[in-house]
């Protein structure tokens, strides 16, 4: 399930909220009782992820290899 970060504009503090797609827009209350929230833009880090494919020039990519 995805995670979605929050700030708080009444205490400042950043906090995250598991919740289902469906549900990515509704409010939440920050750990303190606010209201006063906005979701925030989060980026997304892809780590030991597949190549991206070669497009020739290379022994393996230009279809050389056995």
């Amino acid at each position: 399930m995805p995670r979605y970060d929050f700030r708080c504009r009444a205490c400042g503090s950043t906090f995250e909220v598991t919740r289902p797609m469906a549900a990515s827009d509704e409010a939440a209350a920050c750990p303190e009782g606010h209201d006063d929230t906005v979701r925030l833009l989060s980026t997304v880090a892809m780590t030991g992820g597949a190549a991206a494919p070669s497009s020739g020039g290379s022994c393996c990519g230009g279809g050389c290899c056995g």
